[in-house]
C-alpha cells in the first residue's frame, strides 16, 4: 500500500547535481527528466520500474499550498499510481523571483537553478513549482492556471488561483489548487493522448490534450480561471472520468 510523507526542505544546488541531505551532491542524469510532457507516463503510472515517487515541490513565501490541497493530491495520487514502495513530498520556500509576468522559458530557467531531485535507480522524481505572478500566454478571455511543461515538471499560477477564489460565490482556494494540480499531473500521465494511449476517441483535438467530457477533470476549461469556476459546482473537485480512467489502466495506472 502506497504511503506519502510530507517533508520541509531549505533550498540549494545547482541544475545538475542532487543534493543528499548532507552537504553531499552526487552527478545525476537531469535528461531523464527534461523530455516531453507525457513521456514518463507509464512510468509514473506503473510500479515495476520506479516502485517510488518523490515530489519536490518549491513554493514562493505566502504561497505554500494548503494541507487540504495536499491531502487532497495524496488521494489522487493513491487512487491513479502503483506505488509500492510510497510516495514522498518535500516542500521548500523560495523568495520571489520579482517577475509580474513568467514564460515557460522563464520557468524552465528556474527550474534548472533550484531543482534539487532527479531519478535515481526505483524513485522517480517529480518537480512542482507554486509560483506568483501571471502567465505570459494570458489573454482578455482566459487566465492560466497551470502548465505541465517537461515530462516531470509543472507550474501552478498560485497567485492567479488566489485571485480567482477571492471572487464572490467563487470556489476555495483548496478546490481551485487541487483542481489544478490534478489537471497538470493528469497531463504528466500522458492524458490526453499524451503518452498514454487512447482506449476510446474522447480527445478534444480542437483544445489539444484534453478530454471531451465536460465535467472530466481533463476538460479543456480546468486550467484556465474563467472556465474552471463556471465547471465547478458546488466546491466539488471534477474526477476522471471513465474513458480517462480507462486510458490510465492500460498504461499501467489503477
Amino acid at each position: 500500500m502506497g504511503l506519502l510523507g510530507i517533508l520541509g526542505l531549505g533550498c540549494s544546488a545547482d541544475s545538475g547535481q542532487a543534493d543528499d541531505g548532507n552537504g553531499l551532491n552526487d552527478t545525476m542524469d537531469v535528461s531523464q527528466n527534461r523530455k516531453s510532457v507525457g513521456d514518463s507516463a507509464a512510468d509514473l503510472l506503473d510500479g515495476s520500474r520506479f516502485p517510488a515517487l518523490h515530489l519536490e515541490i518549491f513554493y514562493v513565501e505566502g504561497l505554500k499550498p494548503s494541507a487540504t490541497t495536499l491531502d487532497n493530491f495524496e488521494s489522487f495520487l493513491m487512487e491513479r499510481l502503483h506505488k509500492p514502495d510510497g510516495v514522498t513530498i518535500a516542500l521548500t520556500e523560495i523568495s520571489s523571483p520579482g517577475q509580474a509576468v513568467y514564460s515557460i522559458t522563464d520557468i524552465r530557467n528556474l527550474e534548472d537553478d533550484i531543482r534539487t531531485a532527479y531519478n535515481q535507480e526505483g524513485i522517480l522524481k517529480v518537480f512542482g513549482l507554486f509560483i506568483d505572478g501571471e502567465y505570459s500566454e494570458n489573454t482578455e478571455n482566459g487566465s492560466v492556471l497551470g502548465v505541465a511543461y517537461r515530462n516531470t515538471s509543472f507550474v501552478i499560477f498560485a497567485d492567479t488561483i488566489r485571485e480567482f477564489s477571492g471572487q464572490p460565490l467563487a470556489p476555495s482556494t483548496a478546490v481551485l489548487e487541487t483542481t489544478v494540480l490534478d489537471h497538470e499531473f493528469g497531463h504528466l500521465l500522458g492524458l490526453v493522448n499524451a503518452g498514454t494511449p487512447l482506449q476510446s476517441a474522447h480527445q478534444d483535438e480542437p483544445h489539444g490534450r484534453h478530454c471531451t467530457t465536460e465535467d472530466c477533470l481533463m476538460y479543456w476549461t480546468a486550467e484556465t480561471g474563467e472556465g474552471l469556476i463556471n465547471m465547478i459546482s458546488g466546491g466539488t473537485i471534477p474526477g476522471l472520468d471513465a474513458a480517462c480512467l480507462a486510458d490510465l489502466q492500460a498504461n499501467g495506472g489503477k
